[in-house]
C-alpha cells in the first residue's frame, strides 16, 4: 500500500471545501514540480504526463467555480486558471523550464491565500486545563445558573 496515497485519501475524506481546494492546489504544484524535474532530465514523456495532469486539476478547479455565489472572486479565479492553463500550454510548446517555474510560483502564491482563508475559518482551539488526579473540578459560574 502506498503511504502517500493513504494519507491523501484520509485528508480528502475529512476535508471541508476550502481544504479540498488547497489539496488540489498542492497536487497541481507537485505535478508541475515533477514536470520541471522531468524537463531537466530530458524526459519529454514524463514532463508531458505531469503537465497534462496539472491541466486536469486546474480544469477541475475551474469547473467547480460558482460564479453566482462567488461573484467577482470566482470570475477572477476563472481568469487566473485560464492564464495558468495558457501558460502551461506555452511552456510545453516552448519546452521552457522558466515557464513551468512561473506557473509554479503563481500557484504557490494563490495556494498561500487559500491557506490563510483556511486558517481564518478554522474553529478556535478549545482550551482545556489539565485536571489534577484526585481533585474534583468545580463548575464554572455559568454552570451554577443552569
Amino acid at each position: 500500500m502506498n503511504p502517500r496515497l493513504s494519507y491523501l485519501e484520509a485528508s480528502v475524506r475529512g476535508a471541508n471545501p476550502v481544504r479540498l481546494v488547497i489539496l488540489l492546489y498542492e497536487q497541481a504544484i507537485e505535478d508541475l514540480r515533477r514536470a520541471l524535474a522531468a524537463h531537466r532530465r530530458g524526459d519529454i514523456e514524463g514532463r508531458t504526463r505531469e503537465v497534462d495532469h496539472a491541466m486536469l486539476v486546474l480544469g477541475h478547479l475551474q469547473a467547480t467555480l460558482d460564479k453566482d455565489q462567488g461573484g467577482r472572486v470566482a470570475v477572477n479565479l476563472a481568469r487566473f486558471y485560464e492564464q495558468l492553463r495558457s501558460g502551461l500550454v506555452d511552456a510545453q510548446f516552448k519546452q521552457s523550464a522558466t515557464g513551468l517555474e512561473q506557473q509554479i510560483s503563481d500557484l504557490m502564491q494563490v495556494h498561500e491565500a487559500w491557506c490563510e482563508v483556511d486558517r481564518i475559518n478554522a474553529p478556535p482551539a478549545i482550551a482545556s486545563s489539565p485536571s489534577q488526579p484526585g481533585v474534583e473540578e468545580q463548575p464554572s459560574p455559568v454552570e451554577w445558573n443552569a
